[in-house]
């Protein structure tokens, strides 16, 4: 205990707090960040380097490495990124392979790599090899046959069961966060919201080692979505390397923005794609520098990529096509008809996958997570063998479904009734009437799109990692191929029709059916994702069908006016309203005449607001507040009578600044007195040491009138990402609004369960 006298010539002591401390300005699990405090803070940390800068040599060489720092960040992460990617795709090719068959003279060869090196190989069985051999030649010494076909049959449910078991399980123990697409709780941690591990170094090794089994298994689903997840996690672990970065959380999402372009940019061999897509689809704070940032990440990932060749072909895609035939502008009738139809599976998609979420979620389902990604793929593989279109790998499927019919093709698709006097170049094949493999192609493709409609259904969501773009795709480019054959048939049959009177001359090459099943791909994919600028840019630079850019756009647009219609929410803003995470989405439109003081707290009959007063609370009495309340923070006003607002004091800063003063300063006691002013207040003599915590105090919180419009408070707490404002009139606090409270009175205000925002 020391007197008034004493305690004026420690103020060491008292202003201990006027150093940082441990853990000040860190956020608590499940709790948005202060976009303004960290924006405020970076500018702060820069400005110190700045002027330290001029002092010497190596401070000024140190200011360089700091400017640096972010453009080493992209690289390292573009690199890792990159090697994953081609991993995950070289794993994936022989894994997959691995379900049918082995090759003799290197087990870590896929099929095709197998047939590669062999010596006998032929150009009509390029397929087929000595070294390759199914399973039923190699156990029974059969290859054709009934029983080795119900071996083959078996044997490949029982490795996609065994792959199955083997993700769900490791995802299960080792990383929970591992599961899902991952695109929905990256948008969520971009606008501010922290979800600790969800980036962590499990989370990156476990969803790496997973997505190859998962895909391998040959459930209806892809690896692009949990790449940028993958990308993700690199960001955070790099950015955990470098100080500027790891203290401060608004610029991590900085990171993160460019590391989400990257994974793009891997996934789909797109870079420029990537840096769109994180612009238009994840990002939520998105500068200038970061854009930049991003495309460098983008393409140190795509550089990587292509250094590796997963694909053998010297390109960064599977799908790369060339067609010989330009459309012509009746076909943008068909183009729009699969966009209308991409809109309406998009539509379909989302509610039914969203309706049996909600069922595992609220079920005893969501108890047997293991038990159901077994029956599903279980399911998956009995239906899917016997159809050669659902058998192969989707990546497979929609590459020949792209592609055009050329004289060396060995396609079912491209078995049409040649005719012998043909003598044209091999890149001008004109129309041909249909033969007997294409009519099969057409019905099983027909089987393989209502089964993969359904599967993915019940697919997406599942405790294992799983992405959307390819299934989604993979049932456009299957209606698009078929509606292609018809158009061309149709062309072929009927060219003195008047529709094709003018562009399609007997013996020209009209129609090219694999257009048709790229435009349906970006039009189903659309229509999940709502994407539009990104979608085009990824499916041009995906394919390399640059002068196909307006039937993509044609196909892109109708989708999301058609999708739109029935509801605005794409597949990930589903997902997250879904899950409660506190996501203000910028394209959520509010219109609504209601007032803040309609949405502030504490309302009419309710008890008053919890609040600080600046110089006349103990230590108890905060700790107890602390204790009896779990708001994130208290608003700091005069007194109790005036309520003239001082400041705002964040709940997690105020526990830690109690806790260090009793660590580090022996004065603090229960009753000694906490103050937020400049100078202590005048106590009488023997009284304890008071507790300065003005370094805490945010000075200027951001205030609104009682009569402020909630339109425009939805609108600063999009632009500025606020966590909360206080509502004041002349001065004085009446109450505050939360990020919580505005998602609730919008889903109120939509007709929504307000409950359902779970988090803070």
């Amino acid at each position: 205990m020391v007197n008034a006298g004493d305690m004026n010539g420690s103020g060491n002591l008292m202003d201990f707090l006027d150093e940082p401390f441990p853990d000040v300005g860190t956020y608590e699990d499940f709790h948005t960040i202060d976009w303004l405090r960290e924006k405020s803070r970076d500018t702060d940390r820069h400005r110190k380097i700045t002027s330290k800068s001029k002092e010497s040599i190596w401070e000024f060489i140190k200011s360089l490495l700091d400017a640096w720092s972010g453009w080493v960040v992209m690289l390292l992460i573009g690199l890792l990124a990159g090697t994953l990617a081609g991993v995950i795709d070289l794993a994936v090719d022989w894994m997959t392979d691995l379900k049918e068959g082995v090759c003799l003279s290197a087990f870590w060869y896929s099929h095709e790599q197998c047939c590669w090196t062999s010596n006998e190989t032929t150009f009509d069985d390029r397929d087929k090899c000595p070294q390759w051999q199914k399973w039923s030649e190699l156990l029974v010494s059969q290859s054709e046959g009934a029983s080795a076909y119900i071996l083959n049959y078996f044997l490949y449910i029982m490795w996609a069961l065994c792959f199955a078991f083997l993700a769900v399980s490791l995802v299960r123990v080792f990383a929970p966060y591992a599961c899902g697409s991952g695109i929905p709780e990256i948008k969520t941690i971009l606008s501010g919201f922290i979800i600790r591990g969800y980036l962590g170094k499990w989370t990156l090794l476990i969803k790496t080692v997973t997505l190859v089994l998962v895909v391998s298994s040959g459930l209806s689903l892809g690896k692009e979505g949990p790449l940028v997840h993958v990308a993700c996690c690199c960001g955070n672990f790099f950015s955990s390397l470098f100080s500027k970065y790891s203290k401060n959380e608004g610029k991590r999402r900085e990171v993160l923005s460019a590391a989400a372009a990257a994974g793009v940019s891997v996934a789909f061999g797109a870079p420029i794609g990537g840096v769109l897509f994180s612009l238009e689809e994840v990002s939520y704070y998105f500068p200038l520098k970061t854009l930049w940032r991003s495309f460098f990440a983008a393409l140190v990932a795509a550089f990587t990529l292509r250094s590796i060749n997963p694909f053998g072909n010297s390109r960064l895609v599977l799908f790369y096509v060339e067609y010989h035939t330009p459309w012509y502008m009746a076909e943008l009738f068909p183009f729009i008809l699969l966009g209308v139809f991409g809109g309406l599976w998009g539509t379909l998609f989302i509610r039914c996958n969203i309706a049996w979420c909600r069922r595992r979620k609220t079920t005893r389902l969501g108890k047997y997570p293991v038990l159901e990604v077994i029956v599903i793929t279980a399911i998956t593989a009995i239906i899917a063998y016997p159809n050669p279109y659902t058998r192969r790998s989707t990546s497979e499927l929609i590459s020949e479904l792209f592609n055009d019919c050329g004289a060396l093709e060995s396609s079912q698709l491209c078995d049409y009734i040649n005719d012998p006097n043909m003598t044209r170049p091999v890149d001008d094949i004109p129309d041909r009437p249909a033969g007997p493999g294409v009519y099969t192609a057409m019905w099983q493709l027909a089987l393989a799109l209502v089964f993969k409609i359904v599967i993915t259904i019940f697919t997406f969501g599942m405790k294992i990692p799983s992405g959307l773009f390819i299934p989604s795709m993979a049932v456009g480019a299957m209606a698009g191929r078929m509606v292609g054959v018809g158009v061309e048939q149709l062309a072929y049959h009927h060219h003195d029709w008047i529709i094709f009177r003018n562009w399609c001359r007997p013996g020209a090459d009209c129609v090219t059916p694999g257009l048709y099943a790229m435009v349906g791909a970006a039009a189903c994919l659309g229509g999940v994702t709502r994407m539009t600028v990104s979608l085009v840019v990824i499916m041009f630079e995906l394919t390399g069908g640059l002068e196909y850019i307006v039937p993509l756009m044609a196909a892109a647009v109708t989708s999301k006016w058609v999708a739109d219609a029935f509801g605005k929410e794409g597949i990930y803003e589903a997902h997250i309203h879904l899950n409660g995470y506190p996501f203000l989405d910028v394209k959520d439109e509010f219109t609504h005449r209601t007032l803040a003081t309609d949405v502030m707290r504490p309302r009419r009959g309710e008890a008053p607001l919890s609040v600080l007063t600046q110089d006349s609370m103990t230590v108890e009495d905060v700790e107890t507040l602390i204790k009896e309340t779990d708001y994130n923070g208290f608003p700091v006003v005069v007194s109790k009578d005036s309520e003239r607002l001082i400041g705002f004091a964040q709940r997690r800063e105020l526990i830690l600044a109690i806790k260090n003063a009793r660590q580090r300063q022996d004065g603090v006691v229960s009753n000694s007195i906490v103050y937020f002013t400049e100078e202590p207040p005048e106590l009488p003599p023997n009284s304890p040491h008071p507790l300065k915590l003005r370094r805490i105090l945010n000075l200027s919180p951001f205030t609104v009138t009682d009569h402020t419009p909630m339109e425009t408070v939805v609108d600063i707490f999009r632009k500025l990402g606020l966590r909360q404002c206080l509502v004041t009139r002349s001065g004085r606090l009446l109450g505050i609004i939360t990020k919580k409270d505005v998602l609730r009175h919008m889903a109120q205000m939509a007709n929504q369960d307000p409950e359902s925002i779970m988090f803070n």
